[in-house]
């Protein structure tokens, strides 16, 4: 209950674990707004090139198809040159929608495009939705990254599941 509430006043929970080259890490964030809502904000292409970015990047969409087998292309622009996946200090995904299970769970497989191996395979992206009765028209939200990429340091995936999730908040708080 303590860490539920914790999280009520705006405080994150980020774990990583680490098994045989399989890395998983979470974050969580208590967002002031339905299920409805939450879920809503990852299935509309202009919600989602709002909140998704760090600050130091922007969002481009290549293509978006918010339906189970489909999804969408997208590119992120840093600010700062020497940053990034891909050359031009982008970094270039592709997601495809696993499962969408409206106000309650969102399964991702994401391919991160780059020619470093390092940053090659499939990550599986699940958003968990939780309505919390202790916050009036609160959500628990929780990302579960597994299979991270090796390239993909703690520190930086870290701070950018952070990030989103803020701006997640901040748009719908």
């Amino acid at each position: 209950m303590m860490v539920d509430l914790a999280l009520a006043n705006g405080a994150k929970a980020v774990t990583s674990e680490e098994t045989m080259s399989i890395v998983t890490r979470t974050a969580s964030r208590i967002i002031l707004a339905t299920p409805r809502a939450v879920f809503r904000a990852f299935i509309d292409a202009e919600a989602l090139v709002n909140w998704l970015p760090p600050a130091g990047m922007t969002a481009e969409l290549q293509s978006f198809d918010p339906r189970p087998g489909s999804g969408y292309r997208l590119i992120l622009t840093c600010d700062e040159a020497g940053r990034g996946k891909s050359p031009a200090a982008t970094d270039r995904v592709t997601v495809r929608f696993v499962e969408l299970d409206p106000d309650t769970r969102i399964v991702e497989a994401v391919d991160f495009e780059s020619d470093d191996p390092a940053f090659g395979g499939t990550m599986t992206l699940t958003i968990t939705m939780t309505a919390v009765t202790a916050v009036t028209g609160g959500t628990k939200v929780t990302f579960v990254a597994e299979n991270v990429p090796s390239g993909v340091s703690e520190q930086d995936h870290r701070s950018l599941m952070e990030a989103s999730l803020r701006n997640l908040a901040n748009l719908l708080d």
